[in-house]
């Protein structure tokens, strides 16, 4: 199979560092569930955008400029630490 992907143990630690708090929730942006899935970007979001039904309303949402600086800024600040 073209397809075949090796499990990949993921530590405790690595996942709670990929979760930020974005408009009060905790969150993980999409390009880090697309590595944790093995996945690219593009293909999660082409996977979610064509199985919306089976997600909740809130499941997800776009930012907004400013909170993608924001973001931004949480992750350099994490990886400088």
């Amino acid at each position: 199979m073209a397809d075949d992907k090796v499990p990949v143990l993921v530590e405790k630690r690595e996942i709670q560092d990929m979760i930020y708090t974005i408009r009060g929730r905790q969150v993980m942006i999409d390009s880090n569930l697309a590595d944790l899935y093995q996945v690219t970007t593009k293909r999660l979001n082409e996977q979610v955008n064509r199985n919306k039904n089976r997600f909740p309303p809130q499941f997800m949402f776009q930012l907004t400029e400013d909170e993608y600086r924001d973001l931004r800024s949480q992750i350099a600040t994490s990886n400088d630490g």
